[in-house]
């Protein structure tokens, strides 16, 4: 979350999903969110499993949501270095809510297209 400092005032939010966008919000950090629910994953998996994501912008990302302690970083003593993320039991606080963006998501696709599996690149329905 913001840190504050000694002579900064306290940001004031209207209402709490300005809080929830300011976390998670963006087109990568959910798409992370949502991969670790499938539990703890390296970094070369992150990538291929969001296409289109620059190491640099995953490697922001992850610093993000291990400040505001949404991840967990974990590094192994071995050459190469081995790290790997996965979600804190804070961080896991946020399925319930992915997990309705998806079913929405899902639901809009059907909506739009008929059938979500013409344009689901690879059709993997919402984790459970």
């Amino acid at each position: 979350m913001a840190e504050q400092t000694e002579n900064s005032s306290q940001k004031k939010y209207h209402v709490g999903v300005e809080v929830a966008l300011e976390v998670m919000g963006g087109k990568w950090k959910p798409l992370i969110i949502y991969h670790l629910m499938t539990g703890r994953k390296r970094t070369s998996e992150l990538r291929r499993l969001i296409p289109g994501i620059t190491q640099k912008m995953l490697t922001t990302q992850l610093r993000g949501l291990e400040k505001d302690e949404i991840v967990t970083r974990k590094v192994y003593n071995e050459v190469p270095p081995k790290v790997e993320y996965e979600l804190t039991p804070y961080g896991w606080g946020l399925k319930p809510a992915l997990d309705h963006l998806c079913y929405w998501g899902e639901d809009h696709l059907e909506k739009v297209y008929g059938d979500k599996s013409k344009v689901l690149a690879e059709f993997e329905s919402c984790i459970e």
